[in-house]
């Protein structure tokens, strides 16, 4: 694969192959020389050999690939720009986690050159760019920050199992320390985006864009959840009532369910910490979170009462995050299947994206081999709308549960499949 004509002479170091870092790298690397930097030996390894865990990069893009992987941190020394890409979560008490990303800082130090322009894209709250990472870069490089070296930002939006809206196809949002930095980084990414770049004023400002972006989302999920939960009393379903909202013609369109992964359930917690700092009492980010954190419970209690508030064997059909991916980090189907387990029932789970080892390791949970493992259940939990759920039929339907069983719709998959006399059906 040769790189176009009038390719520019840099060099990118990309910090961090994951959701985010791979597919960026990898679309840089169709114009810039790209090193792509991961501290996983296997990871690295895995990506050599053209395997994409997260099945977000294909093996013939993988194949097809300039870009340079490695583990090594000489292999990115003196890079023109430097990306970062780790992840932010929060720890045990929905604190921001910055270890991941000062780490990158520490190592990027120990490397770069003068004149370097390090830019972050991993999801922090305003001010951490400049106030925390640039420090940590100057201790670890022995350069001042803004004369020997400067700092750019430029939030990451990937939707994880989104094939439409791809890092080069989507508007990018740029900002470094000087104006001359924010130029540089519009050229940078705009030659990867056909020039669909937004120069926003400043940092801190691109930093607040990001974090606001999911804390939106999980409001307005929120909210959904929360008249669930008020329609439920009334024996509606929540989709049936959105599908009649939605004919109007500026219904948001948000569904009920379950927030966990990577972003939405995590970024509001970064506003609410900066929030609680600056002294604001963020009251209406942490009610969003309180619901949505609270999900699992509250449908675990709903299928209790609809089964008899007796102890019944429940097949529940999806453990990742969202549908049509394999991530299974924060994933609050977990949480639900621990609900269901504390009130007595027996529980198993099914998942074809997601990893054996991963599920027993993180969750403690042992999927299913093949879908038909779990016929005859009391219960089954449609709770993940991955494609292949989506087209199950009315038969077997049938067979997963047993005669007088019930299928529990949480997204409104099979709102429009006859079941058979007999089968109960419950929605959110």
């Amino acid at each position: 694969m040769a790189k176009p004509d009038g390719a520019f002479d840099l060099k990118i170091a990309v910090i961090g192959l994951g959701y985010v870092g791979l597919p960026l790298a990898l679309a840089l690397a169709r114009i810039y020389d790209v090193v792509g930097f991961d501290i996983s030996k296997t990871r690295v390894s895995e990506l050599k050999s053209h395997l994409d865990r997260t099945e977000e990069v294909s093996a013939s893009a993988l194949r097809a690939t300039l870009m340079t992987i490695t583990d090594d941190p000489d292999d990115i020394r003196a890079a023109d720009f430097y990306i970062v890409t780790v992840p932010t979560p929060v720890d045990d008490e929905n604190k921001p986690d910055l270890g991941a990303i000062l780490a990158a800082c520490r190592t990027i130090g120990a490397v770069m050159a003068k004149k370097a322009i390090v830019v972050f894209e991993s999801t922090v709250y305003p001010g951490v760019t400049e106030d925390i990472c640039g420090p940590e870069l100057e201790k670890a490089s022995g350069f001042i920050c803004g004369k020997d070296f400067f700092l750019g930002y430029s939030p990451e939006r990937v939707n994880p199992g989104d094939r439409e809206h791809t890092v080069d196809k989507i508007t990018k949002v740029v900002a470094g320390q000087t104006p001359e930095v924010a130029a540089k980084l519009s050229q940078l990414y705009g030659a990867m985006t056909s020039g669909n770049v937004f120069v926003a004023r400043n940092i801190k400002t691109a930093e607040a864009a990001k974090v606001i972006e999911n804390a939106q989302r999980d409001i307005n999920i929120a909210f959904i959840n929360e008249v669930a939960m008020i329609f439920n009393r009334l024996g509606l379903s929540t989709h049936d009532v959105l599908a009649a909202a939605g004919t109007k013609w500026n219904f948001l369109n948000f569904t009920p369910g379950f927030v966990g992964g990577h972003c939405i359930g995590v970024d509001p917690f970064y506003l609410a910490h900066l929030s609680k700092e600056l002294g604001h009492d963020p009251e209406v980010i942490l009610a969003g979170r309180r619901i949505n954190d609270g999900m699992a419970e509250f449908v675990a209690g709903q299928l209790h009462r609809q089964l008899g508030d007796a102890a019944q064997k429940i097949l529940v059909l999806g453990l990742t995050f969202k549908e049509n991916v394999p991530d299974l980090r924060n994933s609050k189907i977990a949480d639900l299947v621990g609900e269901l387990k504390k009130l007595g029932h027996t529980v198993a789970v099914h998942d074809p994206l997601a990893d054996r080892v991963e599920a027993k390791t993180f969750y403690g949970i042992d999927l299913l081999n093949h879908l038909d493992d779990g016929n005859g259940s009391d219960c089954v939990v449609g709770a993940v709308p991955h494609a292949v759920y989506m087209a199950l039929s009315g038969r077997t339907l049938r067979n997963l549960a047993k005669p007088g069983g019930m299928i529990a719709d949480l997204k409104g998959m099979w709102r429009h499949v006859r079941l058979p006399a007999g089968i109960r059906r419950w929605e959110l």
